[in-house]
């Protein structure tokens, strides 16, 4: 190795992974995979170069690992889906499972080593299904190698409790908390409520929690549309050692005077009188240590489809937001969406990268957004790197309904999904499928010329598009450092919201995601707009894997990613482009990997054109971000195949798979 390309590695080692020292032989930060993004920051990017364009079309599975835990929804459980993307440190793989069950596995062989079950009550109604989408570690440097916890496993589970498990033999941390577990459920807005009028399975946990010193983060998953007084969404932080609370924040802090009722007993909400929750970080957070802080992605407030209750902007809703680790106090937040009516969530996490723009380099967090907007903010002020501009939106039609007057725009980049669709642009693969979305699209508000992205729901009906599963969901994105490329899978969905009157929604029968909004004037219905063919009504690729040059805020390529020819039974041919529910990764070989599509591969693309360069097929569809680590100078990547949980056109499964190199 020359000298000149010993400095560029080292440089770039430093750059994506704070290096203190370098030798030419590979760090553990470099083969393993510690964190759900890799690195802290949640770049998803790994310096492995054994796998390249060269040979990965030789990739082979090396070992599959199934662990027996599947819910087909036929026995009074919710139905099952396997989302984990494992993490590999000291030599050990860790997973959860649709029930929570924490697995450690032999990288090399996918041998299991031992299994934690927290025998979380699975027929409880959790909204998200039976899933979890993985863990975090954190090593107690205070501790020698033969004492217990020194490397502890984290697990946030569906029936809201923290656990602490030891690395080494799966046995509960008993110093963590009482018996190695901490209840969650104290939050304000739940603990007055009896189960009969707020099940259990509303306030549950989905995403790993974010370690950053000797602290573990932790924010949770509310149902939509429920009621409009849901549970508060705060963010908490515990003592990785004892389980103690260290501090608590709450994106609404709630207002402590009850909302005036007009003479007929419906609430009247003013300026200082609202009722709310949720603005929960139910997806994954990232933290920077140097710089003491966390960056939290927030959902909508509660419930989704109707804010005449909770009337302004509802800040810190819809936001990325940095907190300081040590207190939990406010540094900065960015609000994407005001007064949210869309379920808009911040779902995918935050990204924490370094660009260079007019001469300086600059620490930025990235935050994308279902609208298809995404979002460059300095690290340090949650600037906005690229001009965002403040632009008149559609007003409500409904009675108590104040819509936010206008929406940030971002200047660049530009939207990475569609965010219109008129009815003469329906698509189908049949005249009849056609004629059926054409005349579905003329009876809604947003479509055609307006800006169906910001259309506020409405009675008649509205378009939004991109729907709740469009654009960036929390399958999220990785970032190239050596080319500045963020690689994001993108959806494009349209769907129809309608408000019902409150005294109608009984009798309402049409098919839908009915939500009742409790305490609110309005029921709300929601549902893909489909065609007979079961095929979305918007032209195709529904789904594209985008790569967007950072420092330009330009796109460089956008190609269909998947296929959905077989979705909802046979049809003549199809063309490409899947919607997908799990994210990229990228290697310093050049490849990124992606799954989540609805047919069941795992994909290879070139990071610098977007050339598929190999395809594999999996047991179930990947709806999951694939992880890769090098193990015995073999490097290896693993992706979950489980289907679904509510795709039912998607096979359920219960596999873990390793690819390498014959």
């Amino acid at each position: 190795m020359t000298k000149r390309r010993l400095t560029a590695q080292w440089a770039l080692w430093v750059m994506v992974f704070g290096a203190a020292s370098c030798t030419v032989a590979q760090s553990k930060s470099e083969t393993d995979w510690p964190a759900y993004g890799n690195d802290a920051g949640g770049m998803r990017y790994s310096l492995l170069r054994q796998i390249d364009a060269s040979n990965v079309a030789k990739l082979r599975v090396a070992w599959t690992f199934h662990t027996r835990d599947v819910s087909d929804g036929s026995n009074g459980w919710k139905r099952s889906g396997l989302e984990t993307t494992p993490i590999l440190v000291d030599g050990t793989l860790y997973l959860t499972t649709a029930f929570n069950r924490v697995i450690a596995l032999d990288p090399s062989t996918g041998a299991q080593r031992w299994a934690f079950d927290p025998h979380i009550d699975r027929s409880l109604g959790y909204g998200d299904g039976l899933i979890n989408r993985g863990v975090a570690s954190w090593l107690d440097a205070s501790r020698t190698a033969k004492q217990p916890c020194r490397r502890r496993i984290y697990e946030a589970t569906l029936d809201a409790r923290l656990i602490a498990l030891d690395a080494a033999g799966g046995k509960a941390c008993a110093d963590f908390g009482r018996v190695g577990q901490v209840l969650l459920r104290d939050v304000p807005g739940y603990e007055s409520r009896n189960l009969g009028e707020h099940p259990q399975g509303w306030y549950h946990m989905t995403s790993p929690p974010a370690v950053i010193d000797d602290l573990v983060i932790v924010g949770s998953a509310i149902d939509d549309n429920n009621r409009a007084d849901m549970p508060s969404g705060v963010v908490r932080a515990f003592d990785a050692r004892t389980g103690a609370l260290r501090w608590s924040w709450d994106p609404i802090p709630r207002n402590p005077q009850p909302a005036v009722k007009s003479a007929s007993g419906t609430p009247s909400p003013t300026a200082a009188s609202w009722n709310t929750g949720a603005a929960n970080a139910w997806s994954v957070m990232v933290v920077d240590p140097a710089r003491d802080l966390v960056f939290i992605p927030t959902g909508s407030a509660s419930p989704d489809y109707y804010g005449g209750l909770r009337p302004g902007d509802d800040k810190w809703a819809n936001s990325v937001v940095a907190l300081h680790a040590k207190t939990g106090t406010l540094a900065w937040g960015f609000q994407l969406v005001h007064h949210d009516l869309w379920d808009y969530d911040s779902s995918a996490p935050p990204l924490l990268a370094t660009i260079r723009r007019n001469g300086k380099e600059i620490p930025v967090v990235v935050q994308g957004n279902k609208t298809g907007f995404l979002y460059v903010l300095n690290r340090d002020t949650g600037v906005p790197v690229f001009p965002v501009e403040e632009r008149r939106v559609p007003e409500s039609d409904v009675p108590g309904e104040v819509a936010s007057a206008t929406q940030p725009f971002p200047s660049a980049p530009p939207p990475l999904a569609v965010q219109h669709l008129s009815a003469d642009e329906a698509w189908g693969p049949t005249e009849k499928d056609r004629d059926f979305c054409r005349a579905a699209l003329g009876k809604l508000r947003g479509q055609g010329n307006d800006p169906a992205i910001f259309t506020p729901p409405s009675v008649q009906g509205t378009l939004a598009m991109p729907g709740h599963l469009g654009g960036m969901t929390w399958s999220g994105y990785a970032f190239d450092p050596a080319n500045k490329l963020l690689v994001v899978n993108v959806n494009n969905l349209p769907a129809r919201v309608r408000l019902i009157p409150r005294d109608k929604v009984k009798d309402d029968t049409e098919d839908g995601e009915l939500g009742r909004q409790a305490g609110t004037p309005y029921g709300m219905l929601r549902r893909f707009l489909q065609s007979p063919s079961d095929l979305p009504c918007n032209p195709p690729p529904w789904g594209t894997l985008v790569a967007v040059d950072l420092e330009q805020g330009t796109i460089r390529w956008q190609v269909p990613l998947g296929s959905m020819q077989n979705f909802g039974g046979a049809h003549g041919p199809i063309p490409d482009g899947s919607i997908s529910m799990g994210g990229p990764i990228v290697t310093a070989s050049g490849l990124v990997f992606i799954a989540g599509t609805t047919d069941p591969h795992l994909r290879a693309f070139a990071i610098e054109s977007g050339k598929e360069l190999w395809k594999a097929e999996l047991p179930a569809s990947g709806n999951a971000t694939p992880m890769t680590y090098e193990m015995n100078r073999k490097q290896y990547v693993v992706i979950a195949a489980g289907g679904h949980q509510v795709i039912p056109e998607e096979a359920q499964g219960d596999a873990i798979v390793a690819f390498a190199l014959p």
